[in-house]
């Protein structure tokens, strides 16, 4: 592992580091400055990831306007605790079929390590619940109180009317929010439209008062009050980071061998007056002037041209003693978590982009190329290439399962019927011979009805000839509810074989016939 100087001499990365050394502080074991005191408040400024970070949060809209979806009269998403349902877009979930959920979960857990793999904590950056409340909240904050610098200021003065003046209005829209997110959670586990009606008649049910304002109150002060140290001190998956990412993740890094040494314009037009200086006192001007005037130029072109030309020299040599960085701050200024990203990676990084999109603005204006911070590889700095994501073996494992996963969900659910039937044969006894020489079973037949109407089920029995069955006619179940019926099946002794016989436990909803199901159970009865 090498790095080519400016001088063109190549020296090893390590050499920085004492590798004999196993302290924590050596290996770099978060060293770097974190900022848990004063509150982040963070420059916003227009870019590509800026861009890139509101689509990404209009994502959460349909946490507000999810429960207000229809789906045939019903709400199209709810969670159905006290009838233990899950019900989406007529699709209705139960109990027997939590492995669905399970396969859910295990998708999106594989996503967000593949994501992470691939490109970071994508999800801190752009998805995460917290992320874009706190965004969403500091935006609201500056519309009311102005940038930071106004806003760090404010903070500064005591309590008094004005400053109440200023701030009363953001936190009760802060508030405000606080309170459509609970109750646009809560709509998710009853229906929608007769929750505001119990709303407004002060009518909800304890738990719903606890999840409505606990909630509510708990968005408001994370979002307001906690913001970046939800990240840095609370959230676990800053600290496990590390064992999801490699040398070919890519993540916000800063080009040190660009950037270094660091110098403020003011530094750096100081350093280029300088050598102007030095450039007339050996007489570079004169040499030029005669050169110019010995080429057909008159005076006054002439003179303009051995400025232009000094200057370019003196720019050009500045280049070479410095690097791109002009050390104005805009990076560190714009991190939502405070963070200085030209001391390397670290925990407190959520990957969000907002310090690329900084260092390119200031990159423009001063004429330079883009990418001093850049999304970028370990493997890139060293002069590796960069493996395709589709040939990392961690990422194929993870996408592999994923697939295995998503294709089970969508086999389920493709293939979930609107009704489960199962038929306990009764053990005791297992059989009973009747007067007339025949035998009879017994079977509990239990129906789960899966869609959001009442089902009529009709239950009948095919088997063996001179077969004969006893039961209700119709069987009522209410949707989501599990039916119950007794079915006496006989046989004659002549239609078993070694003791036993298939059958088949049919049961049909007459409202809707197209709804049918076949249960294969087997019949017992004395061996010959």
């Amino acid at each position: 592992m090498s790095e080519q100087h400016r001088d063109g001499t190549r020296a090893s990365l390590l050499d920085e580091y004492e590798v004999n050394s196993k302290t924590l502080e050596d290996i770099g074991v978060e060293i770097l400055p974190v900022n848990t005191g004063k509150t982040v408040h963070a420059k916003r400024i227009p870019g590509h990831y800026r861009t890139l970070k509101w689509i990404a949060a209009s994502v959460w809209l349909t946490l507000f306007f999810g429960p207000y979806l229809r789906w045939n009269g019903h709400q199209a998403i709810l969670w159905d605790l006290p009838n233990r349902q899950f019900h989406f877009f007529g699709i209705t979930i139960l109990p027997q079929d939590i492995w669905v959920l399970a396969m859910i979960l295990l998708f999106f857990a594989l996503l967000l390590a593949a994501v992470t793999a691939i490109a970071g904590r994508v999800w801190c950056g752009y998805f995460c619940f917290h992320t874009v409340w706190t965004d969403v909240f500091t935006w609201l904050e500056e519309k009311f109180e102005g940038p930071p610098a106004k806003r760090i200021k404010l903070d500064q003065q005591p309590l008094n009317w004005e400053k109440i003046k200023v701030k009363l209005p953001k936190h009760l829209v802060w508030l405000l929010i606080g309170f459509a997110t609970s109750f646009s959670f809560l709509a998710f586990f009853t229906d929608s439209f007769d929750l505001w009606k119990r709303l407004f008649h002060l009518d909800l049910g304890k738990w719903e008062w606890l999840t409505l304002i606990g909630l509510g109150l708990a968005t408001y002060f994370f979002a307001g009050f906690m913001r970046e140290q939800v990240c840095i001190g609370f959230c676990p998956y800053a600290r496990i980071q590390g064992a999801m990412i490699d040398e070919a993740t890519i993540v916000p890094t800063y080009d040190k061998d660009r950037g270094e040494p660091r110098a403020q314009m003011k530094e750096r037009n100081a350093y280029v007056r300088k050598l102007l200086q030095q450039y007339k006192a050996k007489g570079e001007e004169e040499k030029l002037m005669e050169q110019f005037l010995a080429e057909g130029m008159d005076e006054r072109a002439a003179k303009k041209k051995v400025q232009e030309t000094l200057r370019q020299r003196a720019n050009e040599e500045a280049d070479h003693h410095f690097g791109d960085c002009i050390d104005c701050h805009l990076c560190v200024d714009v991190c939502p978590t405070g963070v200085d990203i030209r001391l390397g990676q670290q925990f407190g990084c959520i990957t969000c982009g907002l310090c690329i999109d900084a260092c390119d603005s200031i990159m423009e204006k001063i004429k330079k190329p883009k990418g001093l911070i850049r999304y970028a590889s370990l493997d890139d700095f060293l002069g590796k290439e960069t493996p395709k994501w589709y040939k990392r073996p961690r990422v194929l494992i993870y996408i592999t399962v994923m697939t295995i996963a998503a294709g089970l969900l969508l086999w389920k659910l493709t293939h979930l019927s609107p009704i489960d039937v199962k038929a306990l044969h009764d053990r005791a006894p297992l059989f009973v011979q009747m007067s007339d020489g025949t035998i009879q079973n017994k079977y509990t037949v239990k129906i789960v009805n899966k869609t959001p109407n009442k089902m009529m089920a009709k239950i009948t029995v095919e088997g063996p000839k001179g077969l004969v069955f006893l039961t209700d006619r119709v069987v009522p179940v209410e949707p989501g509810t599990v039916g119950q019926a007794i079915v006496r099946v006989r046989l004659p002794k002549s239609a078993l074989k070694n003791g036993r016989a298939p059958i088949r436990i049919i049961v049909q909803d007459q409202n809707h016939p197209e709804i049918r199901t076949t249960y294969e159970s087997v019949f017992i009865g004395p061996k010959r």
